[in-house]
């Protein structure tokens, strides 16, 4: 969902020949679809490919709270405002799934939190966007949740047993997050004049930065073979960027929206729909820390986490007494 533009840690695919023999044996275990797990052994560029892609896959689960949080309070009825409430709770205990997977590689959790505070990990640039109005959170749960889950259902194939088990019960939660979006914007589609122009504006605005996390076009990401070829990834960021807008289109149509996208239109001879290429000035720009968010959401962030720090002191002594007593009664 939610990772973008992962470097992997070699650039170029080894051939065969290339490989040493325990590099052969780790890509036939690859090419005949059999997990890895935390105890196999595996390259390195591949471990740190996994740390990088999962560390901004947590991050993204964290931060998106951000947005979607500062609307509780504010949330049109007490059924909204519970099923909000839930929904962020998810993304949290998706963003813990998350760490957990990449600890099984040997890289702390803390120090993941640490690279993100710093700057130095990267997060989703869909969330450095503003979230302005009710119209916003159903188009986030219906357009940015559904994004995350044509992602997310693609990597339960992908070859990390870890990574690909969490996306197993990540996305049985990501179907809810994504149903209740729709049925947020659609109460506003079909109400009055004023909650329609509100959710064509939301939708208008979200188009374009929903289908930039993908990330960059096949030909522009430079990153992707070597991920293709260790099934990290198992689908090609267009690939899956079509398959999100060949779903997405028949539901705007449906809500009587006006597409948010002018070259939208159905190619027969593809059997999928064209449309117009995102700015990808933008989303790099973005990328870089230069979207309308980005400072205000590390700010946030840095600060949740400052502020919970005597629950984590609270928690880890309440943890350290068990598990001396424990022992003391042995």
């Amino acid at each position: 969902m939610y990772a973008q533009l992962i470097k992997t840690a070699r650039s170029g695919i080894k051939s065969r020949e290339e490989m040493s023999e325990q590099e052969r044996e780790f890509q036939d275990k690859i090419d005949n679809d059999i997990k890895i797990e935390p105890r196999d052994w595996m390259p390195d560029d591949y471990r740190r490919t996994l740390i990088r892609q999962m560390g901004q896959h947590a991050h993204s689960e964290v931060v998106g709270q951000l947005p979607e949080g500062n609307w509780i309070t504010r949330a049109p009825t007490l059924e909204r405002k519970a099923i909000l409430l839930a929904k962020v709770q998810d993304e949290a205990g998706h963003g813990l799934y998350l760490y957990s997977a990449a600890e099984t590689l040997g890289e702390s959790r803390d120090e993941l939190v640490r690279l993100l505070h710093e700057g130095r990990m990267k997060y989703s640039s869909i969330f450095n966007y503003p979230t302005l109005n009710w119209a916003d959170i159903g188009a986030v749960g219906w357009l940015v949740d559904g994004a995350a889950i044509v992602n997310q259902v693609a990597l339960q194939r992908t070859s990390y047993g870890p990574y690909s088990r969490a996306m197993v019960r990540i996305c049985k939660e990501e179907s809810f997050h994504a149903r209740q979006g729709y049925h947020a914007i659609m109460k506003m589609a079909f109400g009055s004049p004023e909650q329609k122009r509100q959710a064509q504006s939301a939708v208008d605005r979200l188009w374009f930065p929903a289908i930039m996390m993908f990330g960059p076009t096949d030909a522009d990401s430079t990153n992707s073979d070597q991920s293709m070829a260790w099934k990290i990834k198992v689908k090609s960021n267009d690939e899956l960027r079509q398959q999100f807008i060949d779903q997405t289109v028949p539901q705007i149509e449906y809500l009587g929206l006006d597409l948010p996208d002018p070259g939208i239109k159905w190619n027969e001879e593809r059997g999928h729909y064209d449309f117009s290429d995102p700015d990808w000035t933008e989303f790099f720009d973005v990328i870089k820390g230069n979207g309308p968010c980005n400072t205000d959401r590390l700010k946030d962030r840095v600060a949740a986490w400052d502020e919970g720090q005597w629950v984590r002191d609270g928690l880890m002594a309440h943890a350290e007494k068990k598990a001396a007593a424990k022992i003391a009664a042995e």
